[in-house]
């Protein structure tokens, strides 16, 4: 939250030019660490005086005003929460707003939930449908709404617009979580807020809905079966949801007047893409329309077949890889979902293909051959081995070889690392992925950060999370090497690992549990999974609530910049034909996407004693 304050109050701020929206940017700065976009700061000039005028005007100057709310466990922020008391019952009472300085608005494609501005270059979600999701998320996450569920309601107040001008948005079902008004409505928007709230301190209320316990997420693999069989288990906000309904827009246009549409979703680390492409897949299994889930990840498969799949065989039959579809026929399913699409290779043949399907073909062809809309889910950071290179511009140009529409929705929030872009930017920054320099961790209470001494030190503070019943799992770069033939002598796995006189195995390798470990495919998920390490191939795609990370010999400080030694990688993916630049670039992609797993957070030890110095200078809250 960027402030709060009682509604007079605020009314007061609104009327000395400027005062508000310098407050809010500065207080931006300081807990989002980047300057706020052009348009927040104009919706703080422009949209939160009509709020509070609104309310001083209906008599409401004592309800508290908690302005840029996040939602739990994410990045996302709800424009305005109103807590006061319910003029009826006594009860707390809280109405989350959605503000909008838009004149109008008109459905896209004549589907309601997705909404045209005219000075937006890309369809939005319709803030009816997107305060809904607000409330509904803030229901399932904040304990104080949670034993109150009636108490919080939902509106989008489009303050610029006419009637005439929104009407098709008006489409989309209005309830209690979500409904509309627009200018000309302003006393029956005053009225509405009249119903809600007393004329009464709201001080009460804010405290305790910003006390509330929050409820811990819903981690993808623990819920995947009933997503799939039964039930929707997330709430999918803003681009999320709008990236479903882009979806399900398109399968609705193919059956109707067999037309072929491409959707691509790009996104960071925990942004949410598996998260659509499973809520996509139960939906689309439920209606009985024939769709697949495809990824390049042999854990991420087997491990969906597993949990989603488990003992109901034709729900594991719908979950493939990117090289089952060379002999598909076109357009065989309505829906192909691609999953990880960052790891797309050149072509789906390796050495076990027989000659009649060494055709050359790219697999990216193939792919959105065999759907009428086929959906590519990817973090082009994320790419970390050679031949993988599933990127925008790549499927983009295969969707205009093809003749074929191909939509792009970007997200933009993120649900992993306790929903800290702070830590997300920082990770991208240490790593100098994108032009930044490395720079001092300042904790911002939604994730933690430590760096260990040693590993075993790393492994004790894992160790202790676990005994208080959370999850985690230690990951290291690929700089040991991995007996992979494990013989009926041995008693335990072989240690690997070895950083002086600590030593551990690798995860297991293979698709069969043995001597106490489990499957490479489930190293990630299974309990057991912990005491091994776990490497980039086993651990991208998933998450856990603790991380520990063991930054290796391939990448080391050296006095102001990174140095990646090729030498010291033992990944066989990495050829003499493999570029000095794309191993640079694929060792730092590949410890980013380590250090991206933990839900909690993340407690990083280096093997290099300069790097390891690096560390403690950038994190100062040093285990």
């Amino acid at each position: 939250m960027l402030f709060r304050e009682s509604a007079a109050s605020l009314a007061n701020r609104t009327h000395l030019e400027g005062q508000l929206a310098e407050l809010l940017t500065e207080n931006f700065l300081h807990k989002h660490r980047h300057w706020p976009q052009s348009s927040e700061v104009r919706s703080w000039e422009r949209s939160v005086p009509a709020l509070t005028n609104a309310l001083v005007e209906a008599g409401l100057g004592e309800v508290e005003v908690l302005l840029e709310y996040g939602l739990p466990l994410t990045s996302k922020r709800a424009d305005a929460i109103l807590a006061g008391v319910h003029p009826s019952t006594g009860e707390p009472s809280y109405v989350v707003v959605e503000l909008k300085q838009w004149s109008e608005a008109h459905p896209e494609d004549d589907d309601p939930l997705r909404c045209h501005i005219p000075a937006y270059p890309e369809p939005v979600l319709n803030p009816i449908e997107q305060v809904r999701g607000y409330c509904d998320y803030l229901v399932s996450f904040n304990g104080a709404l949670e034993r109150l569920p009636e108490s919080i309601v939902g509106v989008a107040y489009l303050h610029n617009a006419t009637e005439s001008g929104v009407a098709g948005l008006r489409a989309v079902t209005e309830d209690d979580r979500g409904r509309m008004f627009t200018g000309e409505q302003r006393g029956a928007f005053l009225g509405y807020l009249r119903s809600r709230l007393a004329a009464k301190p709201g001080a009460e209320a804010a405290d305790a809905l910003m006390q509330g316990k929050v409820r811990p997420s819903k981690q993808l693999m623990t819920v995947a079966a009933e997503e799939v069989r039964s039930r929707e288990q997330f709430v999918l906000l803003d681009e999320q949801r709008l990236a479903y309904e882009t979806v399900m827009a398109a399968v609705r246009r193919a059956r109707r007047s067999n037309h072929k549409q491409a959707v691509v979703v790009t996104g960071g680390p925990g942004s949410g893409k598996s998260v659509i492409a499973l809520s996509l897949l139960g939906d689309l299994y439920r209606r009985g329309i024939p769709a697949l889930h495809a990824t390049g990840s042999q854990s991420f498969t087997k491990t969906m077949r597993k949990v989603a799949g488990a003992r109901k065989p034709e729900v594991q039959k719908l979950f493939r890889y990117f090289n089952s579809f060379m002999e598909a026929e076109p357009n065989d399913l309505e829906v192909l979902i691609c999953d990880e699409a960052h790891r797309l290779r050149k072509t789906s043949a390796n050495r076990y293909t027989r000659a009649a399907l060494r055709t050359g073909r790219a697999q990216v062809a193939e792919l959105m051959d065999a759907a009428r809309v086929p959906v590519f889910l990817l973090d082009q950071h994320q790419v970390v081995r050679p031949g993988e290179m599933g990127t925008v511009e790549q499927i983009q140009d295969a969707a205009a070889a093809q003749g074929l529409e191909c939509t792009v929705i970007e997200l933009d929030s993120q649900f992993r690392c306790g929903g800290s872009d702070a830590y997300l930017d920082w990770v991208t920054s240490l790593l100098e992925l994108e032009g930044s320099v490395p720079g001092v961790w300042e904790p911002d209470g939604k994730v933690q950060l430590l760096t260990a001494g040693s590993p075993q030190e790393l492994e004790d503070f894992l160790a202790s999370r676990r005994a208080e019943s959370y999850g985690a799992r230690m990951s290291a770069g690929y700089c040991w090497r991995w007996t992979t033939k494990i013989t009926p002598n041995m008693s335990a796995l072989p240690a690997d690992v070895v950083v002086g006189d600590w030593a551990r195995p690798w995860n297991l390798y293979g698709d069969r549990a043995l001597l106490g470990a489990p499957p490479a495919s489930l190293w990630a998920t299974d309990p057991a999974g912990f005491g091994q390490v776990g490497c980039v191939y086993t651990a991208q795609g998933f998450e856990y609530d603790w991380s520990g990370v063991i930054m290796g010999p391939d990448l080391v400080w050296r006095t102001d910049r990174w140095v990646v030694d090729r030498t010291a990688s033992k990944d066989p993916a990495f050829t003499k034909a493999t570029p000095d630049e794309e191993v640079d670039r694929l060792v730092r992609n590949t410890y980013k996407v380590l250090l991206t797993r933990g839900m909690i957070g993340t407690i990083i030890y280096s093997t290099d004693a300069e790097t390891r110095e690096k560390l403690r200078s950038l994190i100062p809250s040093a285990f």
